[in-house]
């Protein structure tokens, strides 16, 4: 079958589409427009922002969706942040602050490009095979009308993209026993996760979650004395991956291998702009 899909074609898709969505939440442009409705907190703008599409939710909710926060540092925040500004209000100030991250991370002449707006209508037309059940944050998104200007309508179908992605792969965590810390801390140890210090601050641990976590990491086999993967944790972690990609194969396969190589190509390239121009913390990512 000539359109058929190279293995991981769909992830490797994902992953040059995806950063660049997460730029965002790096982005002093959101603080800057969630700010000005009233907020004050980091934590509590970076959750508004993100769980604003599924409503006036509380913590309970968002500990589901979100899976590896602290429910503690939720309920600080939720249902709160919605006594400073309505979820339609985050919403809009969201899709600014997307509109200035995206022209001061790409430029002008990249964001307003013809390239830009096909790379927009191939990934809407891979968010057209997208489902619903069981995936409330994408289904939550998909709600959402699409942006009329090519930089947001990628940005918006990267979104939708990401969330259906990310609700499977809560599925695949579930099946493989790992609870939202023992998630966090495999993923560190592959290399190419949060470092430790952004894992725990950003999702409201503590050093000792942490820790415990690896302890537990380590009894089932998983991660070595020195906090390496074993070769049982390798394996967990790429069956981890080979699940999520069979839960979200179908975007991709609706696309085509010809569409599914041109977004990656275009995605790839505007993920590289982005992160010359310091989209990203340079100590984001890795195992220290």
């Amino acid at each position: 079958m000539t359109n058929a899909l190279p293995p991981r074609a769909g992830r490797r898709c994902h992953n040059a589409l995806n950063p660049l969505h997460s730029s965002l939440y790096f982005s002093p442009d959101l603080d800057r427009e969630l700010s000005a409705l009233g907020f004050a907190d980091q934590s509590a703008m970076r959750l508004a922002a993100r769980s604003a599409p599924l409503g006036a939710v509380g913590a309970g909710t968002v500990a589901a969706t979100f899976y590896n926060y602290n429910h503690e540092l939720l309920a600080r925040h939720l249902p709160a942040v919605w006594e400073t500004a309505s979820p339609t209000e985050v919403l809009a100030a969201r899709l600014r602050a997307a509109d200035a991250t995206l022209r001061r991370l790409l430029g002008e002449d990249v964001a307003t490009s013809p390239e830009m707006a096909e790379a927009a209508e191939l990934a809407l037309r891979a968010s057209e095979a997208c489902t619903r059940h069981a995936r409330p944050l994408y289904s939550a998104n998909a709600d959402l009308p699409v942006p009329e200007e090519p930089h947001l309508a990628y940005w918006h179908a990267a979104t939708l993209l990401r969330e259906h992605r990310g609700d499977g792969h809560l599925a695949a965590l579930l099946s493989a026993g790992l609870d939202p810390v023992e998630a966090l801390a495999s993923h560190t140890a592959t290399g190419k996760g949060m470092a430790p210090r952004w894992a725990v601050s950003s999702r409201g641990w503590r050093r000792t979650d942490w820790e415990g976590a690896v302890a537990r990491l380590r009894d089932r086999g998983l991660i070595d004395a020195e906090g390496e993967l074993t070769e049982a944790g390798t394996a967990l972690r790429a069956e981890i991956e080979e699940h999520t990609d069979r839960l979200d194969s179908a975007p991709y396969e609706h696309l085509g291998a010809a569409g599914v190589e041109r977004l990656t190509e275009l995605g790839r390239g505007f993920l590289f702009t982005a992160a010359a121009a310091g989209a990203f913390p340079a100590d984001l990512v890795g195992k220290a």
